[in-house]
């Protein structure tokens, strides 16, 4: 357990959380891409068992996009993946690695973690980072919409937190 006292440390404004949205984006994508390789790459070994039909189409592409059954299932995977990621940082440390890099922590007001569960409350709200719009509204609270309805916070640390093992 880290001794450092994670309540001192002030609000995250728009732009900062605006840096480790980009940074964090990117990841998301990638994170996206390699889910869909190997969600695609399930989905070919399926198909070569017999379990995908591939009816009238001669390439898997054009059988996952004619199906929306098929199609569902490959996106919701890929999606799950990405919330995962979130989730699994959000959790663990308080910081994805965009906010590791701006040096923002994620947390209860009382310096807690959020559990996985307060995450995924934070995911729909945050509507791929139009929640933290909030901010430029609430700037003396410095709250997102995110924040608000799940009770947290993103705090900025000081350089020697953001190095402490969390």
């Amino acid at each position: 357990m880290s001794s450092v006292d994670f309540t001192q440390f002030p609000r995250a404004g728009f732009m900062r959380r605006l840096g480790a949205w980009i940074y964090d984006a990117l990841l998301a994508a990638a994170v996206y891409m390699v889910a869909g390789a190997i969600g695609f790459g399930l989905f070919a070994v399926f198909a070569k068992v017999g379990l995908v039909d591939m009816g009238d189409h001669q390439h898997l592409i054009d059988v996952q996009q004619s199906s929306f059954f098929y199609s569902a299932i490959i996106y919701a995977w890929n999606i799950f993946w990405v919330v995962y990621f979130f989730l699994f940082f959000w959790s663990r440390s308080g910081q994805t690695l965009g906010m590791k890099a701006w040096r923002l922590r994620l947390q209860h007001f009382d310096g807690s973690l959020i559990s996985k569960k307060t995450g995924l409350k934070r995911i729909l709200p945050a509507l791929g980072g139009l929640g933290s719009l909030w901010v430029l509204f609430q700037w003396k609270q410095k709250l997102s919409l995110q924040d608000r309805l799940t009770e947290t916070e993103v705090v900025v640390l000081s350089l020697t937190a953001n190095k402490a093992k969390i």
